[in-house]
C-alpha cells in the first residue's frame, strides 16, 4: 500500500529554519508547475501537474503520443519550477519511465482529469524523477533566502540574493 504524501517525505536537511521536507511540500501545495525538457538545443516549457510524491521522488503522466514524452525518450534531463507568494521552487533530475503498476494504477485513481481523457491507465506513459538538486529562494525575508539542496551529496548551501548580502551575510 502507498502511503500518503506527508507520511513518507524524507527526514529534513535543516537550513535557516527551512528544510528540504518543507521544500517538498511546497512542491506538493503547488503542483502545477512549469517544466522545462529541450529539443535540438531549444528549451522547451509547457505547464505540467506532480501526480504524486515520495521523499523526492516526484511522479508524472503523460501521453506517449506527446511531444514531451519523444524528447524525454531522447533526453530524459529535466528542470522543473513551481511559484506562489514570492516563494519560487526549482528542481533538476531525469525522467525515469520505470514505474510499476501499482503506482500507475493510484495516480489514474487520484487523479480526476486522467480517467476523463484516458478509457484505462495503460494508455498513459507514466514517470518519475528523483530530485537531483533542489533551489528554494523566498523573497520575503531581509535578506531573501536561496537555499540549494544537493540531494545527491546530501548538502545544502546558500545561493545569492543580490550584491547587497553576499552568502555568508544572509540569514
Amino acid at each position: 500500500m502507498l502511503e500518503p504524501i506527508a507520511d513518507i517525505l524524507n527526514p529534513p536537511i535543516h537550513m535557516n529554519n527551512v528544510n528540504l521536507e518543507q521544500a517538498l511540500r511546497f512542491i506538493a501545495e503547488h503542483n502545477e508547475l512549469v517544466f522545462a525538457t529541450c529539443e535540438d538545443s531549444y528549451p522547451q516549457l509547457r505547464a505540467f501537474q506532480v501526480m504524486h510524491i515520495e521523499g523526492s521522488t516526484l511522479y508524472f503522466a503523460t501521453s506517449p503520443r506527446k511531444d514531451v514524452y519523444r524528447q524525454l525518450q531522447a533526453n530524459p534531463h529535466i528542470e522543473l519550477l513551481t511559484m506562489a507568494d514570492q516563494t519560487s521552487v526549482r528542481c533538476k533530475g531525469d525522467a525515469d519511465f520505470n514505474v510499476d503498476d501499482a503506482h500507475q494504477q493510484l495516480i489514474f485513481q487520484r487523479n480526476p482529469v486522467l480517467p476523463r481523457l484516458y478509457s484505462d491507465y495503460t494508455e498513459i506513459a507514466y514517470f518519475k524523477m528523483s530530485i537531483r538538486a533542489l533551489d528554494y529562494y523566498d523573497l520575503k525575508p531581509t535578506p531573501p533566502l536561496f537555499l540549494h539542496f544537493d540531494l545527491q551529496h546530501n548538502t545544502v548551501a546558500h545561493g545569492f540574493v543580490g550584491t547587497r548580502y553576499s552568502p555568508s551575510q544572509a540569514q
